[in-house]
């Protein structure tokens, strides 16, 4: 059998838990979004400028929780070209054009910033 005795309040503990849940902001992923936005559209590949001028966001808030996501809507005869530019895509004659990964190097770095900031909020409590 295994017990456990505690003696004393969790008041400290309570406190600081209450504080760092506070600490980071999520308005603040407002400049995440347009930077990523920005990285985007200038990591993406240019033909007409349409793919690249079509990157957006949008940041969903729940309980305890925040996402950022990143849309792009140039989309032609049902396909998504950011989507194909990234992972390549078969042509009509059989062929195959291989895909370039440029979302992934650019939008890496942004959620390592987001990460580093909520923490750096976080311990500073």
């Amino acid at each position: 059998m295994i017990t456990f005795n505690q003696k004393g309040s969790f008041e400290s503990i309570t406190k600081y838990l209450t504080k760092t849940k506070t600490a980071f902001k999520p308005g603040e992923l407002d400049k995440y979004g347009q930077a990523g936005v920005q990285a985007l559209m200038s990591a993406t590949p240019v033909d007409s400028g349409e793919t690249a001028a079509a990157w957006s966001y949008s940041i969903k808030i729940t309980k305890g929780k925040a996402a950022i996501s990143f849309y792009n809507e140039n989309i032609q005869n049902g396909v998504n070209i950011a989507v194909i530019l990234q992972y390549g895509h078969a042509t009509r004659s059989g062929g195959w054009i291989e895909g370039r990964d440029y979302i992934n190097p650019v939008i890496a770095p942004l959620f390592d910033n987001i990460v580093d900031a909520a923490w750096k909020e976080v311990t500073k409590v």
